[in-house]
Parts: C-alpha cells; structure tokens; sequence
C-alpha cells in the first residue's frame, strides 16, 4: 500500500514543478523555462519524469490545466479533512438511515465499517461529475472573462503562481494525512510530535 501511494505521489507531481513546454530538448528547456510560473526556487524547473520533452504549448497547457485542477481538489480535500476531523458534518442523512455524522474520516469514510453507503457514494459521485461538467462546459468561459475584465492592478502571475504553489503542497498533505491514517490512524502525527495529539476516529 506505502509503495502504491509513493507510486502514485511522484506521478501526481511529477509535473508540478514543470513550466511551460515548447519543442526543444530537456537542457533547452531548463535554460529557457526558469522564469515561468512555476519554475520557482528552490527546484525551478523539476520534469524528473520528463513528461515535456519535445513537448509542444498544447501539452504544456493540458498538463498545466490537470495540474491546477488536482491541485484545487487537494485544497478541498485537506480542507473537508480537517472540517470533519474537529467533528462538523452536514445536517440529515447521505443515505436512508445513514447521517452524515455516522460517517467515519479519513478513508476510513470509503473503506470500513462506517464507510459511506453505496448509494451516499453513488449521489456524492454524481453531483462531482455534474458539478465538474457544468463549469467546464459552461461556467468556466465565463468566469475567466470575467475574472480578466475585473483583475485590475492584481498581479495575476504571482496569484497563479500562489495557486500553483497550494495546489502542490496540498496534493502532497493529502497524500501524507491518507499514509499515516494507514500506517497507525495518526495522520495529525505532528500535533501528536508537539504533544497535542487530534483523537481520530476514536
């Protein structure tokens, strides 16, 4: 399971670190790419895997767009973990029978015995799905322009640049809260370091 979830980190951010792609070789790419958004110190450019060599704009902006995506849904995640962790959970019931406080934390609220019912599972995968395609193919054109018409005097780049930066850290505490959760059912191992261990599913 360790191996699987250091397996599925250095693929999740193996091009977290990547700025833009044009077609030109790997050392090219260092030397001209370390004053784009997300080249930033200390690593700069980072493509370990190497997943924009001879890459062209169109794999860069596809990659870029997964990038800030997984990294929006980590914030979520993160979030919604530490929200249910400190005991608040919606109102009523995910499934007949079933309130939302039932519901364990952690990925102990996908596999275990108070997982979330198939059929909360299937409604929380449908309202993702409609949520996601309803901006994608309809919202999101909007809210850029939008959101370009009323920037102002924001620096636009160092607000990426933020996100960006989130989005990686938070795919990384996600992925640290999911293995410690496994290893001992400890993921706030550092509150329990500092002396303040957080109950967690107890």
């Amino acid at each position: 399971m360790i191996r699987a979830c250091i397996a599925l980190a250095s693929l999740i951010g193996a091009s977290a670190f990547a700025p833009s792609g044009r077609m030109a070789s790997s050392s090219a790419l260092k030397m001209g790419f370390e004053s784009e958004i997300g080249a930033q110190p200390p690593l700069g450019f980072f493509d370990p895997l190497g997943l924009l060599k001879n890459a062209d704009q169109e794999r860069f902006d596809r990659l870029r767009y997964v990038e800030v995506k997984h990294g929006r849904i980590a914030m979520l995640a993160v979030l919604g973990h530490l929200t249910t962790t400190a005991g608040v959970h919606l109102p009523g019931e995910i499934a007949y029978g079933t309130k939302f406080s039932d519901v364990a934390n952690g990925l102990a609220g996908l596999f275990g015995p108070n997982a979330v019912p198939q059929q909360g599972l299937c409604q929380l995968i449908i309202a993702i799905g409609a949520a996601d395609l309803a901006f994608t193919n309809y919202a999101q054109p909007e809210v850029e322009a939008f959101c370009a018409a009323n920037a102002g005097s924001l620096d636009l780049d160092k607000k990426k640049a933020i996100e960006l930066n989130n989005g990686r850290a938070a795919q990384m505490g996600i992925l640290a809260l999911m293995v410690h959760e496994k290893l001992n059912n400890d993921p706030y191992i550092i509150n329990s370091l500092l002396g303040a261990p957080v109950p967690f599913n107890a």
